[in-house]
């Protein structure tokens, strides 16, 4: 096995975790909007995070979204998407659409802030780098 073969392990790599990181967000997405339940909320405050990758690194705000449960419990979560620049529709005070799970009202996500795109990209690209790696390794294996 020579040094280009363990070279393409890295691009393997990379598109296998995105692949998956991108499969899990769509599954997740997708339970949620089948099995959740849905209600109205309203931001009440942001949690504010601090990225210092990169070379410009940056501010991240992740809305909270406060509502009541079916069952009368008071739900508070913080979004597991955040921005760096807050839209108008979900600044503080704003009422929002919560779809949320009935057993872990933890595990929801904000209509229109539910970070489909990103997880998409994570999907379509993981899936472009491992078909083409293995693809590639393919196509060496049998031209050997």
């Amino acid at each position: 096995m020579g040094l280009e073969w363990l070279i393409s392990l890295i691009p393997l790599t990379l598109g296998a975790a995105f692949l998956s990181i991108g499969l899990a967000g769509l599954r997740r997405l997708s339970s949620l909007r089948r099995d959740g339940v849905t209600a109205v909320g309203r931001i009440v405050r942001h949690e504010v995070s601090e990225v210092s990758e990169g070379s410009e690194g940056g501010t991240f705000r992740h809305p909270v979204a406060a509502w009541t449960a079916g069952d009368g419990r008071a739900c508070e979560h913080t979004s597991a998407f955040g921005r760096g620049k807050v839209p108008r529709a979900f600044r503080v005070g704003a009422v929002v659409t919560v779809r949320y799970d009935r057993e872990k009202p933890d595990r929801f996500l904000i209509e229109g802030m539910d970070g489909k795109a990103l997880v998409l990209l994570f999907t379509v690209l993981g899936a472009l780098l491992t078909t083409g790696t293995v693809t590639v390794l393919l196509v060496r294996l049998l031209t050997l």
